[in-house]
């Protein structure tokens, strides 16, 4: 064997091919894809570059369950669930045979201490936990001044990185039968708890959607920060079997300023290469898509990346190029799928944006950007990423992409593509995906945040959408309805309970029903 090795994950493992590190021990390619030689191997490989964004590659996911076959007459069943109910509670409509519970409610379900569950439930993750329950860690994207919020998260002592801020966590635990809910705090004192991303390790990584410094908007410390929270540790220790690792692991909250001070909405993590792949909603101008490489020797694991010095590791943006070996701005310039994209990775000058914001840092013409840049998947061996609408301010108007990077190839390929919305206000269309989650029943589960009716929605191999649900939570009017996001759809572990939130007031909702896997539909090189 020769060359450096890194561990990821107490395995030993050689750079990937092509790789070398570098004095201070991070991963950099000896040579970048530069934008002649990813033209070069498109033009040799030009079917099969066409074919990346349309075989059944989200089929592929772990755990999915194969396409289901045609019956002895060639029938395939139809797509989807059926029709959205309405709900004579007036909450989540869903197709026949789908039920829900409430598992949160802001206001309403209190914590463990008393306190009332806080408000704007956003991304969350779900855990095995003790004696057959389940874990949720659920954000709750709480922006500005305590003041500002009737149910802000509790500042439990110990756990608290700003006093003035009102964001944070709770973990949530549920019964196998889910007749019981406890909830406690996991971090306080943080700010726009937005999405965020499950750790190989069994960790959450919750980001903060905010630019905001000490002195801005009542804040004592700097914010726009990762941090890392373990769902085993429970403020009582009562949690049996919990490892001794988390064992007061989120005691006093330290931010990962390795992975940069932006605007952050989710991240990812490569189990092989140790990785991390983060998104940023911003814009003026629109945000970045970052990976950030980590130091030589570096060992992932439970309260290590807290351990990190603030500038380990190489955070980068990306510079995309076409088959052409033309630099592509912005993402939305694809308007098919399938579309593929060559990526080389740019050194971010400083990542705590001291002075300049991380996005503003590049000139025109260095890195790739993209509008509303959100949730993040890992799967298939790389990142599923979400583009939600762009109009005006991007080049190409959508209302909403899926991308997938593949690390390997160093590619981004366009799965998913939602074509403008000309009546939101209407049930049937679909626009503005956010969080998102790749489905053990093949393919992936979207929430909606865009304009009008808000959807969970499914989309398959091939880009084919069908509804999950629809929030019937009215918070406007008769005249003139408004309907809250859906935020933090994932899976339970064992794949029975599809759990989503809806984000105002803040609900958790669990979803029971027939699931199964979506039918193959054939593209025409899969018929003989």
């Amino acid at each position: 064997m020769t060359g450096p090795v890194q561990l990821v994950f107490g395995l030993a493992r050689k750079p990937d091919p092509g790789t070398s590190a570098d004095r201070s021990g991070h991963q950099e390619m000896k040579m970048p894809l530069t934008r002649r030689d990813f033209a070069k191997q498109s033009a040799y490989t030009s079917a099969g570059v066409a074919l990346v964004g349309t075989v059944g590659v989200l089929a592929t996911a772990p755990g999915a369950i194969a396409a289901e076959a045609a019956d002895e007459r060639g029938h395939r069943p139809p797509l989807g669930y059926g029709p959205l109910l309405p709900d004579p509670k007036g909450l989540l409509a869903l197709p026949a045979g789908f039920t829900y519970r409430v598992i949160t409610r802001s206001g309403e379900t209190t914590l463990e201490s008393g306190e009332p569950t806080p408000s704007n439930h956003d991304g969350t993750a779900t855990f095995d936990g003790p004696r057959g329950t389940t874990l949720l860690v659920n954000n709750h994207e709480l922006s500005g001044p305590r003041s500002k919020w009737p149910h802000p998260v509790p500042l439990v002592e110990g756990l608290v990185y700003d006093p003035a801020a009102s964001g944070g966590c709770t973990i949530v635990e549920v019964s196998r039968h889910g007749d019981h809910v406890s909830e406690w705090v996991g971090i306080a004192g943080t700010a726009t708890n937005c999405a965020g991303g499950r750790t190989p390790w069994g960790t959450w990584l919750t980001c903060e959607e905010t630019e905001e410094k000490a002195g801005q908007n009542g804040m004592t410390k700097d914010h726009g920060y990762v941090f890392e929270v373990d769902p085993y540790d429970h403020p009582r220790g009562h949690h049996a079997g919990a490892a001794a690792e988390s064992a007061a692991a989120n005691r006093n909250p330290k931010p990962i300023k390795a992975l940069g001070r932006y605007a952050h909405e989710a991240v990812v993590v490569d189990p092989r290469r140790g990785d991390l792949y983060l998104t940023e909603d911003a814009d003026k101008p629109n945000g970045l898509f970052y990976r950030w490489v980590p130091p030589h020797g570096f060992h992932h694991g439970r309260n290590k990346l807290r351990r990190l010095a603030d500038d380990a590791g190489v955070l980068q943006a990306p510079q995309c190029y076409d088959s052409g070996g033309r630099f592509v701005d912005d993402l939305s310039r694809a308007r098919k799928v399938g579309t593929v994209y060559g990526v080389d990775w740019i050194d971010v000058p400083d990542r705590d944006a001291k002075d300049v914001p991380v996005r503003k840092q590049f000139k025109d013409g260095r890195v790739t950007r993209a509008r509303k840049l959100e949730g993040m998947w890992w799967a298939d061996g790389g990142a599923y990423i979400v583009a939600s609408f762009a109009r005006n301010e991007s080049p190409v108007a959508h209302d909403g992409q899926v991308w997938f990077y593949n690390p390997r190839r160093r590619t981004l390929t366009l799965k998913v593509l939602l074509g403008v919305n000309q009546d939101p206000a209407k049930d049937g269309a679909f626009d503005g995906p956010d969080n998102i989650t790749v489905s053990p029943y093949g393919g992936l589960i979207i929430a909606e945040d865009g304009d009008g009716i808000q959807h969970l929605f499914g989309a398959t191999d091939k880009g084919e959408t069908y509804p999950i649900a629809r929030n019937e939570l009215n918070a406007g009017t008769a005249d003139k309805p408004s309907y809250s996001e859906f935020t933090g759809v994932v899976f339970s572990p064992d794949g029975d309970t599809l759990y989503a939130n809806i984000q105002v007031p803040g609900i958790m909702l669990a979803i029971t029903g027939p699931w199964r896997r979506q039918p193959h539909r054939p593209h025409q090189h899969d018929r003989g």
